[in-house]
This record gives structure tokens, sequence and C-alpha cells, in this order.
């Protein structure tokens, strides 16, 4: 299925960096497709539901930030938010090695030179890192990926979830974990507004003072689909 044109919106929010946006596009709808990263059905609504609903994330990001993306996939949302804000410092964490060569291949395409890919799991780099964001979409409920994302922060830095209609929900299954990790404060965010339709809803966990990894078995199986093998 062809890729359809960049909606007029797109110019707005990616400004001066929608020419790269439309190559990672193409890209994504050719050897990402090729290579099992997104379905061949989601060719048809890759700007409205991927491209756009990821990069109305960056509102909430503020300037020269440090971000980690958790299992980046494909690259969404962090390659997104690389390209549509090349003050961001952004780290691609991925476990798969198919998917962080091909997130290289698009950082290299792309001559991002404000990206570095990582093979690795979260809990493999804790204590190496003290971003001021961690991002993260479709990659687990909020109770496991707390525990993932937290230790990645510094103190004040934030974890941003893109989320569905269950956003609240999830942020109050966390409520002991989050407890656990003494976070400072928690909200649900609509992100975008006038630009996707739907908002894009953000579930923002502030972190406390620097967090050691909890004692839970976060590396062992997770309800089926291992993290670094869910579906895009």
């Amino acid at each position: 299925m062809p890729l359809l044109p960049a909606p007029s919106i797109a110019r707005e929010i990616f400004a001066d960096a929608l020419p790269s946006a439309e190559r990672y596009a193409e890209f994504l709808a050719g050897p990402g497709v090729e290579r099992g990263l997104i379905g061949p059905r989601e060719v048809d609504r890759l700007w409205e539901r991927h491209l756009l609903n990821c990069a109305v994330m960056a509102e909430v990001i503020p300037a020269d930030a440090t971000v980690i993306d958790i299992g980046s996939g494909a690259g969404l949302p962090g390659l997104v938010l690389a390209i549509a804000r090349p003050d961001l410092s952004v780290t691609l964490l991925e476990p798969l090695l198919r998917r962080t060569v091909f997130l290289q291949e698009c950082v290299d395409l792309l001559g991002l030179s404000n990206v570095e890919v990582r093979r690795a799991r979260a809990e493999e780099v804790a204590g190496e890192f003290a971003a001021d964001v961690v991002t993260a979409r479709a990659v687990a409920p909020l109770e496991r990926l707390a525990g993932w994302a937290l230790p990645l922060l510094r103190p004040g830095g934030e974890l941003l979830a893109l989320k569905g209609e269950r956003a609240a929900a999830e942020l109050e299954q966390a409520s002991a974990i989050l407890s656990e990790f003494g976070v400072r404060d928690t909200e649900v965010l609509q992100v975008g507004h006038g630009k996707v339709e739907p908002p894009a809803t953000v579930v923002r966990v502030v972190a406390g003072k620097a967090p050691r990894p909890s004692g839970r078995r976060t590396s062992s199986r997770r309800g089926g689909r291992r993290r670094g093998e869910r579906k895009r």
C-alpha cells in the first residue's frame, strides 16, 4: 500500500524538519514493513496514528533535554522526537538486534547527530544514565514500565509514557511501585490539541531522589510477549 502524503498539519509540527520526517515515513513504509517493524495495514495511517501522535509529545519536553526512549522498536516515539526537536539528545534503547540495525540505518539516512542507538534492556543500563526525560510507547503497563524507567532518570526527571484510554487506570494500578520509588508527582496530560484528533494521552511521572532498581523480577517473562517482541 503506498504511503499517503504528509498532512498539512505536519509542516506546523515538524517545521524545517518535515523533509526528514517524510524520508523517515518512507523508510518505515518500505524497509520497515518488509522487515516486520510495522504492519502493512499501518502504512495508510502512518502520519496520523504514529508520526504525528508521537511528535506532539515534544510539547511537554523541555529545551535541550537528554532523552532515553525505552523499547524504541521502529523509532516511535524516540526517533520522531529527535527529528522534530534537534535540540534534544536522544538515546534509542532497544534490545533486539534487527531493530537496532534498522534504527541505526534510519539515523544514518537522516544524518541525525543528536541520536545514539543502544542495544540493551532498560534493566541492564540502570545506574548508567541520569536523563531529563524517559519516553515510551506501547512497551508495557505503567506498573512495569515505571520500574524500568525511573532508575534512568535524574531527580526531578520525567517519565513520559504515551498511553491510551486506560491511562488513568494504569496510573492508579501503579501507585504502589510509584510510592516505592518516591516519585514527586504524577498526572495524565492531553497533548496536541488542534493538531491530532483525538489529542495524545501522556502519563507524566516525576522522579524523586535517584531510585535504586527494585527487587522485582522485571526481566523475566511479562505475561506473554516479551517486551522486546511487542507488535508495532
